[in-house]
């Protein structure tokens, strides 16, 4: 997957259970839409969402399963119940929460990705961060690439958001991780996307600002 999104976008269409377009259907319509814009990738959260998205359009997905537990912060694809659930829905990358929080039933990174690589060794891995130093944990872990996803959304960062200072913390994981990087995060402008494969993005991840309304109404009220 990552040689076919190289310098492009991926839409992230996913949308919650207490949201107004909450369906496979309707997300699977959102990826042709993202196709038809110039999209050359989707992520995607669920089994049954990957599933009917992968039978609307031919791009590949990175998928997820957003899911609570109570013995812990980490909520994306948290535990083999998650991996499980993504290799039956063959989207080509999985994504993992990478941050240095407690996982769920107290299972370490290490264990989730030699788990998903036993399984599958072709699917490509996503790891999810938001610091600088889970970045590097995750490419000695043999993660295929890092996503900024989490930068902004941990407490150890919450006063931080992705395009602080002209993207710096971008720039700073460029500058000391290998492995290619993908910048997710409150990212609301095609401007903003340029500026991140300019400085290097192997790719750029999009969301809220093409596929939920209610946030892109909320920008126009103010």
């Amino acid at each position: 997957m990552l040689d076919q999104i190289k310098n492009s976008l991926i839409v992230s269409c996913q949308a919650l259970p207490d949201e107004p377009l909450h369906s496979s259907f309707i997300m699977s319509k959102m990826a042709l839409a993202a196709k038809q814009g110039g999209a050359k990738g989707i992520r995607a959260n669920t089994k049954e969402d990957i599933i009917q998205i992968k039978e609307e359009v031919n791009l590949p997905v990175v998928g997820i399963v957003k899911r609570d537990y109570k013995d812990s912060e980490v909520f994306i694809t948290a535990t083999y119940k998650e991996i499980d659930e993504l290799l039956e829905s063959n989207c080509e990358m999985i994504a993992i929460d990478a941050t240095t929080r407690n996982r769920p039933q107290d299972i370490k990174l290490q264990d989730l990705v030699d788990y998903t690589k036993r399984l599958n060794s072709e699917v490509e891995l996503m790891a999810d961060i938001a610091t600088l130093e889970e970045a590097k944990i995750a490419e000695k872990l043999s993660f295929d690439c890092i996503s900024t996803t989490l930068h902004g959304y941990t407490s150890n960062t919450s006063n931080h958001k992705i395009y602080d200072n002209d993207f710096s913390f971008l720039k700073n994981l460029l500058s000391e991780v290998k492995i290619p990087i993908i910048a997710e995060g409150n990212i609301l402008t095609p401007e903003m996307f340029k500026r991140c494969i300019e400085l290097g993005a192997h790719a750029c991840v999009v969301g809220g600002a093409i596929t939920r309304p209610q946030e892109i109404t909320k920008r126009f009220i103010g």
